[in-house]
């Protein structure tokens, strides 16, 4: 009991804890990265939930912001359909794990502030707007008792889940509202202690493979290299026979992935480690090589040492690929989706990206959606943020965006599992993007 008393005051001793600001956040595809720095404690600041209100996120001008779905269940990843329908993978996973250290229990009783109070749904929900008029008038289950859903992808006739234990699929007809029976097992997927439980899916474009992103047991290895086999990795998994293998490892977290359109190049979004810095290691968007090796435990973007992984691996290390794209550290990168022209000109080459947010950081950073231009293939230029508004100030949130998808016809769609809601963003109609503009005036953020 006294050890418990003592670790709460701890934890709140950690939570007031801030040694100002640490400068500007080292994004984009060159970023200039800071020293690591290392102490008793990271900072730990996260915005306690608080409601909407009569408020929206904000969207740049000439674009709306609508909720599609509310009091959902930890929705997390979404999936547009062929006929306009969106399933949403509603649940929590992971597992009790030994607390090795005292800041392993601090840290998750601050995780657990900045988290909605609504139970796992463990499920999949179906919405669909029947007149295409942007009100999804119709909800249901699609299919439950599942556990820890995440990932999703259509292919071969089939919708495939991510659980975080296994990959399963249903199968699926256009139009379909719900499973026509429980799902058939593809294959388990990692899921001892499960630190990392999320698990990112993504099909080739013809169907045959599948990818998914299977993160780390441990920030740095803590737990031993033992906890980590199969782990902080993207495997390829045969959509028939469910063989499987490393596709690249050293991927930390690959917490979402994306085939770009037009090839058959992978993509994902990585949250990188914790404990050196408010401005590191950054989170970063990278394409994924076949074979490829991403850093860690041994180093972060690319060659950079990290001296607490033991035994050291030079050689590891000197074969690290270094990212695309810098997002920032700890901005927590949850959902990746690639643009259509559909979004609008300043919209139409790149990606976007859910970024959850920080809970070791001050102050917080992440809790948006940002766009990532790209230029002939790759990013180019600055992030910009495209859905924000979810942090109220540095003390509260009132969403937390994970994961994105593109409907083809011009939409974005935005999980966010703090206010259990689904946004859609969409282009105004060109009289009400020009009635909302101030004579003699710039355009202004529109809510």
């Amino acid at each position: 009991m006294m050890r418990t008393v003592f670790l709460i005051g701890v934890a709140a001793i950690a939570l007031s804890a801030c040694d100002g600001d640490p400068g500007p956040q080292p994004r984009g595809s060159n970023p200039e990265l800071p020293e690591a720095q290392r102490g008793l404690l990271p900072d730990m600041k996260i915005p306690r939930p608080t409601a909407w209100g009569d408020d929206r996120p904000t969207v740049p001008q000439g674009y709306r912001v609508e909720a599609i779905a509310t009091d959902l269940r930890i929705p997390r990843q979404t999936l547009v359909l062929p006929n306009g329908d969106i399933l949403v993978a509603e649940g929590s996973g992971g597992q009790a794990a030994p607390l090795l250290r005292p800041k392993d229990f601090i840290a998750g009783f601050i995780k657990r502030l900045g988290k909605s109070s609504a139970g796992s749904g463990n499920r999949l929900t179906l919405l669909r707007d029947a007149d295409g008029d942007g009100t999804y008038e119709a909800r249901g289950i699609f299919a439950d008792n599942l556990n820890g859903p995440y990932g999703l992808a259509l292919a071969n006739g089939a919708i495939y889940v991510a659980n975080q234990d296994s990959l399963v699929r249903f199968a699926y007809r256009d139009g379909q509202t719900e499973a026509s029976g429980p799902p058939t097992l593809v294959t388990e997927l990692p899921s001892a202690i499960n630190h990392h439980w999320t698990k990112a899916l993504t099909a080739s474009p013809d169907g045959r493979f599948l990818y998914v992103g299977i993160g780390s047991n441990s920030n740095i290895t803590e737990r031993g290299m033992a906890a980590e086999v199969d782990r902080a990795m993207v495997w390829q998994i045969d959509a028939q026979t469910g063989a499987h293998r490393p596709y690249a490892t050293g991927l930390r977290n690959p917490t979402a992935l994306a085939i770009q359109p037009g090839t058959d190049q992978l993509w994902a979004v990585v949250n990188e480690r914790d404990e050196i810095g408010p401005n590191l290691v950054p989170d970063y968007l990278t394409s994924v090589r076949e074979g490829g090796f991403y850093g860690w435990p041994y180093s972060y973007w690319g060659q950079n040492v990290d001296p607490r992984a033991q035994p050291q691996d030079p050689q590891k290390v000197a074969s690290a690929i270094r990212p695309d794209y810098s997002l920032g550290a700890h901005v927590a990168a949850l959902g990746l989706a690639f643009s259509t022209p559909a979004m609008g000109a300043d919209f139409a080459e790149g990606v976007f990206v859910g970024e959850h947010g920080s809970w070791n950081r001050s102050p917080p950073d992440g809790y948006r959606v940002v766009f990532v231009p790209f230029r002939d293939g790759r990013p180019s230029g600055d992030p910009i943020d495209f859905v924000s508004g979810f942090l109220k100030d540095d003390e509260s949130a009132r969403g937390r965006p994970v994961g994105v998808s593109v409907d083809p016809r011009g939409a974005l769609i935005v999980a966010d599992d703090l206010s259990n809601t689904v946004w859609r963003v969409t282009r105004s109609p060109p009289q009400q993007a020009a009635a909302s503009l101030p004579s003699g005036g710039q355009s202004p953020q529109a809510r």
